[in-house]
């Protein structure tokens, strides 16, 4: 199929959805698919620019900033985006492209009037993939009241969503939020798995052997450092294993909070605690193979349902993981049925020290552990599956 892909995250950013749409973009192209990324950029003077990425058309279209700025002007910049990458993709060699189906990935909330143009001009399907139900994990937050910033933000959602053939949410427990949207005509919705490609192997730059804490067991942390994280109950384990010299904490990403916490961490006399900036996606594997255990961690005020990229990357490498998440999260489900690591969801650093200090007992007596990690990411996040069904959608009666 002709295809294209709407986002506003991919490669050179290293984010875990840039990573995610890289791996998808290079699948459609290993089966057989043509291609093309749309992407805004803020940072171009051209109205466009075409490239060529692992087989696969890129074309970043000038846009207002919406990354690394206040609120408002985000809000302003990501309401102008579509109008603005649509003005500019009209005046590209890509304007009489006919596409046999539209794909676009949420966040952002606002592709929807781009989405909707390209559909109508060539009368093909659209493919939303939900991996952030916005506004709502907001209010959840606590960051946003039900106002009119609310009402606002969730028209646009709907909006979106409305234009949509197929939504695909990354789990069973999200498909309730969508259930009204469902019942309209021609509508499907379904459970599309996260997915992460096989990353290249390169030398990780963090070596642990060469820090304090070298010879331990260490629990690895890699990603966003942000409010929908809470990371700070993982300051509050790491003070409960201070005086224990086989284990110690490594975090690694960058965000609104990561400052802070290794602040916070200094303050605390934490020396079973190494910060260090993000990586590159390649590194990630060698980096875990140093480490003993992955974290995940999630504001507990959360109400959705969210399987972090992070945690694909910690099975994709045999790590079991240690996660604290909101109460009913289907991950804690998923954890416990496949015998992969420890889940605490009550947001309580006794009952997470409990389940670290079982975690680390099993990791010395079950042989078995890495390889139910690895193979639970061959069975269910296959990069592969997820183009195939996504093809699927758009192909069902066109």
């Amino acid at each position: 199929m002709r295809l294209v892909l709407i986002a506003d995250t991919f490669p050179p950013l290293r984010t875990s959805g840039a990573v995610q749409l890289r791996d998808l973009s290079r699948e459609f192209a290993r089966q057989g698919h043509t291609l093309t990324v749309l992407l805004p950029n803020a940072d171009q003077r051209e109205l466009w620019k075409l490239e060529e990425v692992d087989g696969v058309q890129v074309a970043r279209l000038r846009a207002p900033r919406t990354k690394d700025i206040g609120y408002v002007r985000r809000t302003l910049g990501e309401c102008l985006m579509p109008y603005a990458m649509l003005r500019a993709y009209c005046q590209s060699p890509l304007a009489d492209e006919r596409w046999g189906g539209v794909i676009w990935y949420a966040p952002s909330i606002f592709h929807g009037p781009l989405a909707q143009a390209l559909k109508r001009r060539s009368g093909c399907k659209g493919y939303l993939i939900v991996r952030d139900i916005f506004p709502e994990w907001a209010v959840d937050m606590g960051l946003m009241g039900r106002g009119l910033p609310y009402r606002f933000f969730d028209a646009v959602a709907r909006y979106q969503y409305s234009v949509a053939d197929t939504i695909g949410v990354q789990t069973p427990g999200n498909e309730a939020y969508f259930m009204r949207w469902k019942q309209g005509l021609g509508r499907k919705l379904e459970v599309l798995q996260n997915w992460l490609d096989k990353p290249a192997q390169r030398p990780c730059s963090i070596r642990i052997v060469d820090t304090p804490l070298a010879g331990r067991k260490v629990f690895v942390y890699a990603g966003n450092m942000g409010v929908a994280q809470g990371m700070d109950i993982v300051l509050d384990l790491a003070e409960r294993f201070a005086g224990r010299q086989d284990v110690g904490f490594v975090l690694v990403g960058r965000g609104r909070d990561a400052k802070r916490l290794a602040s916070s961490a200094q303050n605390r006399g934490l020396n079973n605690v190494l910060f260090f900036d993000e990586i590159d996606p390649d590194e990630i594997p060698d980096l875990y193979a140093q480490c003993s255990v992955g974290i995940v961690a999630l504001d507990p005020r959360h109400k959705s349902h969210n399987i972090p990229g992070k945690f694909l990357t910690y099975m994709q490498s045999g790590l079991p993981v240690l996660a604290n998440v909101n109460a009913g999260n289907d991950l804690a489900d998923l954890i416990r049925r496949e015998q992969i690591g420890r889940a605490c969801e009550t947001n309580d650093v006794n009952a997470l020290e409990a389940l670290a200090l079982d975690l680390l007992a099993q990791v010395d007596r079950d042989a078995e552990l890495p390889q139910r990690c690895k193979q639970l990411f061959e069975r269910q996040f296959s990069v592969a599956q997820a183009v195939r069904q996504i093809v699927a959608a758009l192909e069902q009666d066109a």
